[in-house]
Parts: structure tokens; C-alpha cells; sequence
């Protein structure tokens, strides 16, 4: 699931072809969905280049060109300037202010000492043929002290409206928004202050609101795109998503590429943020929308097309969708090698993706021819380390296959690799450890199972500066349950601790977190501790709930279990309530037929039962037998379990089993299809 959200150069959902490089093409499926990162749009991508200032057209920005570094300093220089003039004014006319006041304490000092008091800004009324020298210089002093305060004034309020003037030009100045936006787009790149990077982009986003006044602005959409990205990269979430919501409303598609670039943008920011959020089934939903207004506008088999459906394909594969992960890698692989080479980049990617696909739907072989032209192709392109990883899913699908040997050896040739390049204590190098391990104890070697799981910890335990915290975290999930499967189950659930530590209940992990919590609750209910494990069920089940994740089957899968440790509990009622809620979701997500749904109608039968709702208890458990019988024969085992469980429910109400019959009129028509065939 993603990680934390970072802020990288280039922009990920670029409506545009970016100047990718290929080990980019390829990193974003190493691992299915690794990460799905709000990013910014820098001023290299295809999105800011083809919005480079011209001077004919005021409202074609953007932010970062040096030429706007310049203009932007001249306005800043500007307005500086206009404040320095405004000081110097202010203090020349303080300085001549005191010196009268000065003047006028000396003269008078002499004559009274009420006269020492600042003089009235009134000049005194003089009498008529008043010849008072006194009387006269008095009026002069205090004429002087008004004119000096007059000017003075007059010299503030000109400095003033000069300002005020200045600064409602530079509100209205676009190039003052790129230049804040450019700004704040470094720190973060940085990695440096990111609550200043906030304020520096708010602040623009309030100059282009102003310099748009009310009309669609590509410098506005964009200034909303970064800063939602810096809010995510702060694990604001939920703040993120209403300003990108209102950078989709802004762009008009029927005024060109532009907007559409923007709006596409938008929709594929929107699904980055609540796939952070755990919320796949709408972050699928805004990339389909997305994926929608690129084909309107570049046509259907445009390359750039390609890569987006092989991006909405991963997020389906992460959401375990994997029919439609299946068709729209598909159609990226025909676009692919329809428009490029046939030893692409491009094409390898997809066939990797579609290996990854089919090696989960159990199509074994098939999933081993696609990874292993990905392969050829790398490796005629020269991408050693991606074909290492490439060699790690041939050897996944070589142990699906129990070819253990070739397994094996596909393994350490990609943990050479990753020696060499990568180093002895990187976490790809623990990864590969894991698989070695985990082969290892499939094939009941345990002492070179341990071996490898000991070497993958002091990886993980002691890991490299700068590599991601959820990266180790999932490392420990991995090593825990190979531990799991060798029944040491103390030592998984050290791991599984360790792992949820990392994580610390962190915003865009919820779903990674809960699937955690899921598993101690499993290791908890083997251990026999009741207590603990409806604790970690109740955690999980209340996480994926508020993920919006109340609709997958592992939802299900985890209401089942929580419902066993409630039936220990005596719990009877949330039991049957858990199983209830279960039943419905399995039955929507895998059918009714399916082997999970048929265990949760079990359990559901054994609950009821117990709760003395016997009727209910029988028709459940009729059913089952039926399914039972039909898919597997009377003679299974699970068929004769279910058959003897139903048949003692039947003996405590005196009832006999419903059994389906087949009329003699169906089966005299059946005959004579037949005869007549």
C-alpha cells in the first residue's frame, strides 16, 4: 500500500508524456501499487513548459523560469522602494516636528512653565491693535509648529496612498503568485519547512484568485495542485481533497489541451490522495475519470494513454480487481506495441504488470512467459537492476510451480545483482532473503529458513538512512509470517508489534495497519488469548470501515474471524451478527458457491444453532450440503461433515432432509432430446 507522501520533481500523472527515464517507466511497478504519490508540477514537466511566459499573453505563467525571477524581483524591489521613501519622508518630518517643539519649550520655559507644554494646534485669537510682543511670537511659534504638522501629514498621507497603490498592483501581479508558488515548491523539494512552503503557496493562491477574477486559470489550477500536494505531504488528507476538487471544476476541456491537461491532472491527483486515505473504490473512480478525458483528447491509442491505463490497471491490482486490472494492462500492452518498438521499455512494463496479474489469478504459465520477455527486453535495453527484479517474480512464480531449483536459482542471481549495485544492507537485499526463506520452509529446511530470515532482520533492524519507514515495516510483516508458517508464533507477533510501531497509526496507512492488526488477531486466537484477539479484530474491523473498505472481501474474510473469537467469548449475538454482515460481502464479492462463503454459512448455521434458531440453522445447512454435493461429490469429506451435522439438526426437530427431485415429466423430456439427438 503507499507509503508517505513525498513531493518529487517530476509529475506522475503528467496529461503530457514527461522526458520519463526508463528506470522511472520501470520502478512504478516493482512492486504492484508500491506507492501512489501526489506530486507537484515542476518546471520541466510538459504542463509548465507549455506555459512559459509570453509577454502578448498575461495569464500564460509559470512559476520557477528565470526570467520571472527577475521580473518578480523587480516588483519586490519596487515596493521596497516605495517603503523606504515613505520612512525617510516620515522621519525628516519627526526630526523637524521635534525641533520646533524643542524650540518653542526653550522661549517659553523662561516666561511660564504652563507655556513649556506642546502648544496648541490652534493658533491663539488675537485681540485687535494688540501690540503684545509676547502675545506676537507666541502666535508665530505656534504658526510655524502648525504648518510643520500640516506638511507633515500631507508627506504621510502622499507616502501612504503611494504604497497602498504599489501593493494593490502587486495583488493583482500574477508574477508575484509564480514567484511565491516557486518558492514554496523548493522548500519542499528540500524537504525543508514544509508549514512555511504552506503559507508561501496560500499566499499565491491568493494573488492568481485575484488576478483571475472569476475566469478559468491554468496559473490558479496549478497553484491548487501543489498546494494540496504540500497539505498531503503533511498528512492533511482531508484538506487536500476539497482543493483539488475545485482544481477540477476551474479547466474548460472545449478551450484546448491546456485545460484538459489540467483537469486530467486533477482527476489523477484526487485518486493519488484517496488511495493515501485507503479509499481505493473511489480513488479508482477518479482515475477512470481521468483516464476518460486523456482518451477524448489524445484518442484511444495514443502511447500516453497506454502508460495511464497501465497506472489505473496497478490500482486495480492493489484493489484486488483483478479482471479489470487484466483488461486495462491489456489494452496498455496493445497500444504499447502498436506505437513503440517490440523490445520497449514501455511494453516490458506492461508485460511485467501482466505477469504480476496473472500469477495471482493462479495462470502460472502464462504470467512466466510475460516475465520473462519483460526480462529480454531489459536486459537489451541495459537495465541490470530492474532485470533482478524481474527475476525475483520469475522465481515467485517458479516456486507457484514447485520448481524449486529453478526457484532458487533465479533468486540469487537477482541477490547478486542487488549486492553489487544496491549494497549488503539494502531492503531490497532483506526482500530477497525473504523469499529465499520462505522457500525454504516450504520445502522443510527450517534451519536455512531461519538463516534467511535472521539475515533479512539484521537488514530491517539496522536499516540505511533515507529509505522509507513503511519499506522496513513491511519487511517485518513478511519475515512474521514466514515465522507464522513455522509455528513460531511468539516471534511473529514480536514483528507484527514492531511493524505497527513504525507505522504509529499514521493517516495514509489505515488499511496496511488494519491488515496488521487482522493477523495478530489470528495469531492471538491460535494462542488461545480471546481477549486480545477481538481486541486486534475490533481495531481492524473499525479501520477498514472508516476506509470505505466495508465492500472487499477481505473485509469479510476479517468479520468471519472476528465472529469465531466472539462464538469463544459467548458472544453469540455479535456472532451472528459478524457472520451475517460477512455473508453478505463474500456473496457479493466471490459469489455464493465460493469456499470462504460457503465456511461463513457454516458458521453462521453453528451460531444459530446455538442460539437456539434451529429452522434457520436447517435451511443453512441444507443448502450448504446441496453446493456441497454438487461442486464436490458425496463422497468428500467436507460433503459427509456438513451431511452429519445437518442430519443431527434434523433428528432434534424430527424433520426429514428437502431433498431436490427431478419430475418424471423433466426426465421423459430429457430422454427424448436425447433419442431424437
Amino acid at each position: 500500500m503507499p507509503g508517505i507522501v513525498t513531493i518529487e520533481a517530476n509529475e506522475m500523472n503528467e496529461f503530457e508524456n514527461p522526458s520519463t527515464s526508463s528506470k522511472d517507466i520501470l520502478n512504478q511497478i516493482i512492486s504492484p501499487r508500491k506507492s501512489m504519490i501526489p506530486q507537484i508540477l515542476a518546471p520541466n514537466s510538459e504542463y509548465a513548459r507549455d506555459k512559459r511566459p509570453s509577454r502578448q499573453s498575461p495569464s500564460s505563467r509559470s512559476f520557477g523560469s528565470e526570467s520571472d525571477g527577475s521580473i518578480i524581483y523587480s516588483e519586490f524591489r519596487k515596493v521596497e522602494t516605495v517603503k523606504d521613501e515613505m520612512e525617510k519622508e516620515t522621519e525628516g518630518d519627526s526630526s523637524r516636528e521635534a525641533s520646533s517643539h524643542l524650540a518653542t519649550s526653550r522661549s517659553l520655559s523662561s516666561k511660564s512653565r504652563t507655556m513649556g507644554k506642546t502648544p496648541s494646534t490652534k493658533p491663539p485669537i488675537e485681540k485687535k491693535n494688540d501690540n503684545n510682543p509676547l502675545r506676537k511670537q507666541n502666535a508665530g511659534v505656534t504658526s510655524n509648529v502648525t504648518k510643520s504638522k500640516s506638511s507633515s501629514s500631507m508627506g504621510k498621507s502622499r507616502s501612504q496612498s503611494r504604497v497602498e497603490n504599489s501593493n494593490e498592483s502587486t495583488l493583482c501581479n500574477p508574477e508575484l503568485g509564480s514567484f511565491l508558488l516557486k518558492q514554496a515548491r523548493d522548500l519542499i523539494s528540500l524537504g525543508e519547512n514544509p508549514p512555511k512552503a504552506l503559507e508561501l503557496s496560500l499566499q499565491a493562491l491568493k494573488l492568481f484568485e485575484k488576478s483571475a477574477n472569476g475566469k478559468p486559470s491554468l496559473d490558479l489550477v496549478m497553484c491548487l495542485h501543489v498546494t494540496a500536494a504540500i497539505y498531503c505531504s503533511l498528512g492533511h488528507y482531508n484538506e487536500a481533497i476539497p482543493i483539488i476538487k475545485r482544481s477540477i471544476e476551474i479547466p474548460i476541456i472545449e478551450e484546448g489541451q491546456q485545460h484538459a491537461m489540467a483537469k486530467f491532472a486533477g482527476h489523477m491527483q484526487l485518486g493519488d490522495t484517496y488511495a493515501m486515505l485507503g479509499q481505493l473504490e473511489n480513488s479508482i473512480m477518479c482515475y477512470n475519470r481521468g483516464l476518460d478525458v486523456q482518451r477524448q483528447v489524445l484518442g484511444a491509442t495514443d502511447s500516453r494513454v497506454g502508460e495511464t491505463c497501465r497506472y489505473v490497471a496497478e490500482a486495480n491490482f492493489q484493489a484486488m480487481q483483478f479482471d479489470e486490472a487484466e483488461r486495462l494492462c491489456q489494452i496498455a500492452l496493445d497500444i504499447h506495441r502498436a506505437n513503440g518498438s517490440p523490445s520497449s521499455l514501455e511494453e516490458a512494463a506492461d508485460r511485467r504488470l501482466m505477469g504480476l496479474i496473472c500469477e495471482t489469478n493462479g495462470n502460472h504459465e502464462a504470467a512466466l512467459e510475460h516475465l520473462v520477455l519483460a526480462s529480454m527486453s531489459m536486459v537489451s535495453n541495459g537495465q541490470e537492476v530492474e532485470v533482478a527484479s524481474v527475476d525475483c517474480s520469475i522465481g515467485d512464480t517458479f516456486l507457484s510451480l514447485a520448481r524449486y531449483d529453478e526457484a532458487i536459482l533465479a533468486y540469487k542471481k537477482a541477490l547478486a545483482v542487488f549486492k553489487t549495485h544496491k549494497g549488503e544492507n539494502h531492503p531490497v537485499v532483506g526482500s530477497v532473503y525473504v523469499r529465499l526463506a520462505e522457500l525454504y520452509s516450504r520445502t522443510w529446511k527450517i534451519r536455512e529458513s531461519k538463516s534467511y530470515c535472521e539475515s533479512a532482520l539484521k537488514i530491517y533492524e539496522n536499516p540505511m538512512t533515507g529509505v522509507p519507514p513503511d519499506e522496513i515495516a513491511s519487511g517485518f510483516v513478511n519475515v512474521a509470517a514466514i515465522y507464522e508458517s513455522m509455528n513460531e508464533l511468539e516471534q511473529a507477533l514480536k514483528l507484527l508489534h514492531k511493524a505497527l510501531e513504525i507505522h504509529n497509526d499514521a493517516p495514509g496507512q489505515q488499511n496496511t495497519i488494519a491488515g496488521i492488526e487482522a493477523q495478530m488477531g489470528v495469531i492471538y486466537y491460535v494462542l488461545g488469548n480471546q481477549n486480545e484477539s477481538y481486541n486486534a479484530f475490533k481495531n481492524a474491523v473499525s479501520k477498514l470501515r472508516a476506509t470505505g473498505e466495508r465492500k472487499s472481501a477481505f473485509f469479510g474474510i476479517v468479520l468471519n474471524q472476528m465472529g469465531l473469537c466472539c462464538v469463544q467469548l459467548c458472544a453469540l449475538n455479535e456472532a451472528a451478527n459478524l457472520f451475517e454482515e460477512g455473508k453478505v460481502v463474500l456473496e457479493q464479492e466471490y459469489g455464493p458457491y465460493h469456499p470462504e462463503t460457503l465456511g461463513v454459512y457454516s458458521n453462521l448455521a453453528g451460531t444459530y444453532d446455538a442460539l437456539g434458531r434451529v429452522e434457520d440453522a436447517i435451511d443453512i445447512m441444507e443448502y450448504i450440503v446441496a453446493v456441497r454435493e454438487e461442486k464436490l461429490g458425496t463422497a468428500n469429506f467436507e460433503v459427509v461433515d456438513e451431511k452429519r451435522r445437518l442430519d443431527e439438526l434434523l433428528k432434534e426437530t424430527g424433520r426429514v432432509r428437502n431433498r431436490k427431485t427431478t419430475s418424471l415429466e423433466l426426465l421423459l423430456d430429457v430422454n427424448m432430446i436425447d433419442i431424437e439427438d
